[in-house]
This record gives structure tokens, C-alpha cells and sequence, in this order.
């Protein structure tokens, strides 16, 4: 058969090159309205997330990067490319970005709040996510606490010290670091200087380990007469009492390694007062 003598075909085929013909003016038409200059963003209005606040992000910081990294009008913006651009901006943890017709953006940022110092330099967050930004706006309100672990532990380190933290808190002490060693374990020192050896998850859970410590700790002090520099709970049954040196000089690598980081964390702490003391002078 003929299939130009086919009606049904004719009318499906003529259909079809009529849809093809008006979606092709309907794109035509909407591109040529897109391009009008009452769709060039104008307006960016940038707020906090529902319930943030923005303390270390100006807001003209983050308008002059949109208007830097905006390419195209309302329509032709990418929102995901905006979003990213705007979470490259130091304190910026995420930022959401939606149109408002005709000619807008808004942008939501929230921003990270600091939990600790990581060994390496960089921040911690509240999510026990790393960041990188000024040490000296992170301590506004006081030093941080330093946290260290193998890579990729920052969440684990950080759920740590938040358990300690409430462990402790009978003695009137605050945990100002804790560090996870290569070979998972714990050590954790005081804001009364005392360096804590917690040893590895194993037998007795690390938390009741301490909670027992803390139970006996004043009265094994008043007996003492004297606060111990370091103090080991690694013992099933009881705690030991060393310095620093003797850590450092021992055969075991637990104990080599917490007196190392005891070390570096008192260097730290030394170099993060001396950048403070540097930056109160330069505001007198």
C-alpha cells in the first residue's frame, strides 16, 4: 500500500510537524522574553538561615561576590553555581539561593560556629565538619579546645569531647583537648592542666572509666596534697599518677603518643596566646 495514500498516517505526521513547528515558536518566544531587560537581576537580598545569625560574614562581602560570579538574567542564572560560589566564601557553611520575580535573588546563608581547633591548623564546626578561617575571629569569646585524630575522625573526636565534657564537669573543669591517637587511643587534658590517658575502647566503656576517676579523684588529691601532672586510667582497677617526661621516655607507644600530643598542645595553646596578645596590640 501507498503510504502516502494512507489518511491516518497523512494526519499523524502533519500532527507531529505541527507540534515540532510551535514548540520550536513557543522556545523562540520564551527566549526572546527572557532576554528582556526587565529580567536583568537587580535586586540580591541576602539574610540569615531560620534561626542563624551572621557574626563573621559581612553582608557586602557576600553581595560582591554574587554580583562577581552572577553570569545571565532571572532566568538564565544557575542557582547551583551561585550556591557554590557563595560556599567558598570564608564562614560560609551553606548558602540557599531562590528567585524572586521578576528581576531577584535570595540568598540564606548559614554560617559555621566553631567547636575546636583541629592539629592541623583548621577549625572545627558544630557538625564536627573541618573549615578554614581567621583563628582570631574563632576566639572572640575565648580560646578554643584543641581536638587531633587520624584523618577523617573529626566527628567521632568531636562526639568525644562533648561526652567527656559533661563527665567531668563535677570537678569544675572544663576538657581544653582531646586527641585520638593512630592507634585509637584516647587522651584527654583539663583546663586544670591535667593530662588524661584513657587508653582504647576496650573492657571497661572509656566513659565509666572516667566517670570512676572523677568519683575518686578529690579525695585521692586531698590525700596527695598535690595535682598531678599526668594521670594514666588505662588500669582496670585503679589509676596511675606520671609526669610528662616519663611518658615521653617510656616503651609505650599509647603513652609516647599522648605525651607528644600533650606537648603540641601546649605549644599550640602557647602560639594561639601569643597571636592574641600580637593582635591586641595592634588595636591599641
Amino acid at each position: 500500500m501507498n503510504p502516502w495514500q494512507d489518511a491516518r498516517l497523512l494526519n499523524t505526521l502533519a500532527n507531529l510537524m505541527f507540534g515540532l513547528v510551535l514548540a520550536a515558536c513557543l522556545g523562540a518566544a520564551f527566549w526572546w522574553v527572557s532576554q528582556r531587560p526587565v529580567f536583568t537581576l537587580r535586586a540580591v537580598e541576602i539574610e540569615p538561615a531560620p534561626g542563624e545569625t551572621l557574626r563573621h560574614v559581612p553582608d557586602a562581602v557576600l553581595r560582591a561576590t554574587v554580583v562577581r560570579g552572577v553570569r545571565g538574567n532571572f532566568f538564565a542564572t544557575s542557582l547551583a553555581d551561585v550556591r557554590a560560589l557563595l560556599e567558598t566564601v570564608p564562614w560560609v557553611r551553606k548558602a540557599s539561593v531562590r528567585r524572586v520575580w521578576p528581576d531577584g535573588l535570595l540568598v540564606e546563608i548559614e554560617e559555621h560556629r566553631p567547636l575546636a581547633l583541629w592539629g592541623d591548623g583548621r577549625l572545627v564546626n558544630t557538625f564536627g565538619e573541618l573549615f578554614s578561617a581567621n583563628l582570631g575571629e574563632a576566639e572572640e569569646s575565648g580560646p578554643l579546645p584543641q581536638f587531633s585524630g587520624p584523618p577523617g575522625t573529626e566527628v567521632q573526636v568531636a562526639r568525644r569531647w562533648a561526652e567527656l565534657r559533661q563527665v567531668v564537669a563535677p570537678l569544675g573543669v572544663e576538657p581544653v583537648a582531646v586527641s585520638l591517637s593512630d592507634r585509637h587511643a584516647w587522651t584527654l587534658k583539663l583546663s586544670d592542666g591535667t593530662t588524661l590517658l584513657l587508653g582504647r575502647e576496650q573492657g571497661m566503656p572509656i566513659d565509666r572509666r572516667l566517670a570512676r576517676w572523677v568519683e575518686t579523684y578529690p579525695q585521692a588529691m586531698a590525700e596527695l596534697q598535690r595535682r598531678a601532672e599526668v594521670i594514666d586510667l588505662r588500669y582496670p582497677n585503679g589509676f596511675a599518677m606520671r609526669s610528662l617526661a616519663m611518658l615521653e621516655e617510656s616503651g609505650d607507644p599509647d603513652a609516647q603518643a599522648a605525651g607528644k600530643a600533650a606537648r603540641g598542645q601546649e605549644r599550640r595553646g602557647q602560639e594561639s596566646r601569643r597571636q592574641e596578645t600580637r593582635g591586641q596590640e595592634r588595636g591599641r
